[in-house]
C-alpha cells in the first residue's frame, strides 16, 4: 500500500448502480513481446518542458511522454474520438450520472528502467494517488512537488469532484458534486495519464519529487531512457505492454529540430522516417517526392489573438473590438497558411456540434475602427506588446509572420505593437502568469466536446490555465455551467450556442484561422494516423 494514500481509505461496501458496462478490449499478456528490430525517427519540433503530464497542456509534452510512456483509464481510440478501455477494462455509471466505477486491468506492468524497479504490477493505489494528487491540497506528492495542474482546474474538476474512493485493489470509483457530462472524455486526456504511487513514494524518500518530471515512468508503449534538451529524447519499445501488437519498433527517438526546413530536408534524406509541421510552400515539394507520402485532414484547431482582459485598456470591449475589426484575416490567411487555412469566426472549429453556424465576423474596416478607438478616448492610440509563439503549431505555420503583419495592421489605427517571444516553455509559463497584452496562441481539441473550446478556453476557472484572455464573463459563465451539468446534447447545444454569440459581442479573442494538418513520413513507415486531438502517436507504427 502506498505512504501517500489517505489513511481513510473508504473501504466501503458495494453498492448497486444502474449502469452501461464496457467490455474488455484485451487482456494483459503475460509474455514479453519479441519487438522487430528497427529504430523509427520522428523529427520534433521542439523540447518539451518536462514529462510530467499532468501540470503541462501543449502537444510537445503529450507526443513526448503522455502517448508514449503513458496510459489513462480510459483511451481514445487509434485516430479517432470514441472513447475505449484503458487501464480501466470497463466501467459503470450511475442512473444518476453521479458516480464513476472504474474495474481495473490486471496483469499491467510498469516500467523497469534504469532509476526504478517495480515490484508490484499497476493497481487502484496508483489511480488514487494521479488524481489526489490533482484533486487534494494537502496530498503529499503534491506537497512535495508543487505545480499547477492547469487541465484539471480548467475544466472545473478540482469543483466538481467529491471523493475518490478504492473499493478494492482493482476497483476506483469517483463521485461528482453535479453531472459532469463531459468526464468520461476528460479522462481520456493526456493530464490523466497514470502514474506510479511506488515510483512516488521512491522519489519522496529520496527527497527528489521532482523528479518524475525529469525521468517519467508509465505503463505505456514506449519506455524512457534518456533526454538530452534541444538534441534527442529515447525511447524503448515495451515488450511487456498489455495490448498486443500495438508496440512495432524497438526504439523511438525524438529528433528534436526546430527549422522546419531542416525537418523536411531530414525526412527527404531517410534521416527522420516521420516529421512535425512542415511548412505550407513545401507540402507540394514533399508530395512530388517517390519516397514519400504526405497524408493529411481537416485540422480540429483553431489559431487565436488573445486579449489580456486584465491590463487596460485591452479591459475594455470597445477597444477589443476595435482592434479585431483592424486585422486584415484575409490577409493572414493567403499569406500565412498558404491554402492551407480556413477563415475562423467563432471559438471553436465547425467540425464541433454545438458549433454556431450564424455568427459572422465583424468587417475589416480600418477606419471605422480608427474612430471607436477616438471614442474610447485614445485618438492617438497605445503602445501593446504582441507576443509571437517560437515554434510552428498545427493551427499556426508561422506566428512570426502572423504577428508582423498584425502590427502593421494596428499601426493604421495608431496602435503600436512590440513584438515579443520566448523559448516555448518559457513562453507558456509567462502566458499562464498574463505578462503579455495581445498573445498569438492556439488550440486543438482535446476531446471531442465543447466544453474543451468555451470552458477551458474562456471560463473562468481557467483564468490561471488556458484562458489566455484571463476573461472571466459572468453570463457567459453560467452558460457553460448549465452545460456541463446536464447529458441533455439538444440543452447543450442551446447553451452553447448563447454562449457564443457572447463571446463574439465580447470579443475577449479574435479567431484567426483553423488549419489544414499534413503529415508527412517516409512512404514505408506503417499503421500511422492523424490524431485529430493533435498530438503525435506511435501506437500501432512500424516500418516495411
Amino acid at each position: 500500500m502506498s505512504s501517500l494514500r489517505r489513511l481513510s481509505l473508504w473501504r466501503i461496501a458495494p453498492i448497486l448502480f444502474s449502469f452501461w458496462v464496457v467490455t474488455t478490449i484485451s487482456s494483459a499478456s503475460s509474455f514479453a513481446a519479441v519487438l522487430p528490430d528497427q529504430t523509427l525517427v520522428f523529427c520534433s519540433e521542439g523540447s518539451p518542458a518536462g514529462f510530467d503530464s499532468a501540470q503541462y497542456t501543449t502537444g510537445l509534452e503529450f507526443s513526448a511522454a503522455s502517448y508514449t510512456v503513458y496510459n489513462r483509464l480510459v483511451e481514445f481510440e487509434h485516430g479517432g474520438t470514441k472513447v475505449e478501455p484503458g487501464l480501466a477494462e470497463r466501467w459503470e455509471i450511475s442512473s444518476d450520472g453521479l458516480t464513476y466505477t472504474f474495474h481495473l486491468r490486471h496483469g499491467v506492468k510498469f516500467h523497469t528502467t534504469s532509476f526504478f524497479k517495480p515490484t508490484r504490477e499497476f493497481n487502484a493505489d496508483d489511480v488514487v494517488l494521479t488524481f489526489e494528487r490533482m484533486f487534494d491540497s494537502n496530498n503529499a506528492f503534491r506537497k512535495a512537488y508543487p505545480v499547477q495542474f492547469p487541465y484539471f482546474k480548467d475544466m472545473g474538476l478540482d469543483k466538481s469532484i467529491s471523493r475518490i474512493e478504492e473499493p478494492d485493489p482493482y476497483t476506483v470509483r469517483f463521485t461528482m458534486k453535479t453531472v459532469t457530462a463531459p468526464f468520461l472524455s476528460e479522462l481520456a486526456m493526456p493530464f490523466a495519464s497514470i502514474i506510479s504511487a511506488e515510483y512516488a513514494d521512491q522519489l519522496m524518500k529520496a527527497g527528489k519529487a521532482s523528479d518524475i518530471n525529469l525521468y517519467p515512468v508509465g505503463t505505456g508503449p514506449f519506455i524512457f531512457v534518456s533526454y538530452t534538451k534541444d538534441a534527442t529524447i529515447r525511447f524503448d519499445g515495451n515488450p511487456d505492454y498489455w495490448k498486443p501488437g500495438v508496440v512495432r519498433v524497438s526504439k523511438l527517438i525524438f529528433s528534436i529540430t526546430p527549422d522546419a526546413a531542416v525537418r523536411e530536408q531530414k525526412l527527404k534524406e531517410n534521416e527522420c522516417q516521420v516529421i512535425s509541421y512542415p511548412r505550407p510552400q513545401a507540402i507540394a515539394s514533399l508530395e512530388s517526392d517517390s519516397q514519400l507520402k504526405v497524408p493529411h485532414q481537416v485540422g480540429f484547431n483553431l489559431g487565436f489573438l488573445g486579449y489580456n482582459t486584465t491590463h487596460k485598456p485591452l479591459d475594455r470591449v470597445e477597444v477589443r473590438q476595435a482592434l479585431d475589426m483592424a486585422i486584415n484575416k484575409k490577409a493572414i490567411i493567403d499569406t500565412v497558411y498558404e491554402g492551407a487555412g480556413q477563415l475562423a469566426t467563432n471559438p471553436m472549429p465547425p467540425t464541433q456540434w454545438s458549433y454556431d453556424k450564424g455568427l459572422r465576423d465583424a468587417p475589416y474596416d480600418p477606419g471605422k475602427a480608427k474612430d471607436m478607438l477616438a471614442t474610447a478616448g485614445f485618438p492617438n492610440g497605445f503602445e501593446i506588446s504582441l507576443w509571437a509563439m517560437p515554434v510552428q503549431r498545427p493551427y499556426n505555420p508561422n506566428a512570426r509572420l502572423m504577428a508582423e503583419m498584425i502590427q502593421a495592421d494596428w499601426e493604421k489605427i495608431g496602435v503600436h505593437a512590440r513584438i515579443v517571444t520566448y523559448e516555448w516553455g518559457e513562453y507558456i509559463k509567462r502566458a499562464h502568469a498574463g505578462e503579455h497584452d495581445a498573445i498569438l496562441i492556439g488550440w486543438t481539441g482535446d476531446n471531442g466536446d465543447p466544453d474543451n473550446w468555451l470552458g477551458v478556453l474562456l471560463g473562468c476557472s481557467s483564468v490561471n490555465g488556458s484562458n489566455f484572455s484571463k476573461w472571466c464573463y459572468q453570463p457567459f459563465e453560467a452558460l457553460i455551467q448549465k452545460g456541463r451539468a446536464t447529458t441533455d446534447v439538444s440543452s447543450r447545444t442551446d447553451y452553447y450556442t448563447q454562449a457564443q454569440e457572447i463571446f463574439k459581442q465580447q470579443v475577449p479573442f479574435t479567431p484567426i484561422a483553423h488549419s489544414t494538418v499534413y503529415q508527412p513520413m517516409r512512404k514505408n513507415v506503417t499503421g500511422f494516423k492523424i490524431d485529430p486531438f493533435g498530438p503525435t502517436q506511435f501506437w500501432n507504427v512500424g516500418m516495411n
